[in-house]
């Protein structure tokens, strides 16, 4: 049996623990109920520009959820929202798994979004053609940069993951355009149609309309990062949750074992008082002879 301070040790070192990943599951909690609110006000914003958007655009031919065959690149592209940093259970490994089965390296290029995710796809030696960090979600997101990089392709394919519950997150796929269409089609658009003939537009209408599509394209592709970042957030919950049950556990364990080992340990020295104490008298017998 181990010596019960070493036991001792282990355990302070495992309740240190204990009080991390109690802190982090507190951390987690807080982050959830925020994002949550701020994918509510996206929902509120996209439905306002949308209504504006289909006001102004009269044309459907044109509108940018049926000019995905204007893109000059002919590939697809594959855009991955992982985590950070790591902390948040098998969910990032789950994303990755699920865009392996659909992924096809000569007609699509993947790029990925968070650390964590990259590393992953280096250790599984797939190739990406470009990497983002996570933007930051407590201030305002910039996704021009993304957009940017995914606008020459003619498909873009978003996998992230998704908040069913705290107990329960789920990877989704959608398609850019079909995603906006659809989220379009939710809005009651019962706006007065805007044409250039009863109204000036400066700058002109296609760069007004244009500037909206990319609006409604960073809304979108915001509203997948937080939640993404949601389902993140209740994942590392449920991790640290786990983590924290599984310490508390092992500190009971450990704690019996110090008792064990300090018994073991009195026992051993009471054993040898009275060992002692009888070489003693047998010494003391033979003297006496």
């Amino acid at each position: 049996m181990r010596r019960a301070n070493l036991i001792l040790k282990e355990t302070e070192q495992i309740t240190a623990v204990e009080d991390l990943t109690a802190v982090f599951e507190a951390i987690a909690s807080t982050q959830v109920a925020k994002i949550k609110d701020k994918v509510a006000l996206a929902e509120e914003f996209f439905e306002l520009l949308w209504k504006r958007y289909t006001s102004i655009r009269v044309e459907p031919g044109s509108r940018i959820t049926h000019r995905t065959d204007s893109k000059k690149n002919d590939r697809g592209v594959f855009v991955i929202i992982s985590a950070e940093a790591g902390l948040s259970g098998d969910i990032d490994q789950r994303l990755i798994e699920t865009m392996l089965f659909d992924f096809n390296r000569n007609t699509t290029d993947v790029i990925i979004i968070g650390s964590h995710g990259a590393n992953q796809l280096r250790e599984m030696g797939i190739p990406y053609v470009r990497f983002f960090r996570v933007p930051e979600s407590d201030t305002y997101i910039d996704v021009s940069p993304i957009i940017e990089a995914i606008s020459p392709y003619s498909r873009i394919k978003i996998y992230y993951e998704v908040y069913v519950s705290l107990g329960v997150q789920e990877i989704k796929t959608i398609d850019l355009y079909s995603n906006i269409r659809d989220m379009g089609q939710a809005v009651d658009t019962e706006e007065d149609i805007i044409t250039a003939q009863d109204t000036i537009f400066e700058p002109s209408l296609d760069e007004i309309a244009e500037i909206m599509e990319k609006g409604m394209m960073s809304l979108a592709f915001s509203q997948a990062i937080l939640e993404s970042g949601l389902a993140q957030s209740a994942s590392r919950f449920n991790a640290m949750a786990s983590a924290k049950k599984l310490a508390f556990e092992l500190v009971l364990y450990h704690k019996l074992e110090y008792h064990r080992a300090k018994r073991s340990e009195s026992d051993r020295r009471l054993r040898e008082v009275l060992i002692g104490i009888k070489k003693k008298k047998h010494k003391r017998a033979e003297q006496t002879r």
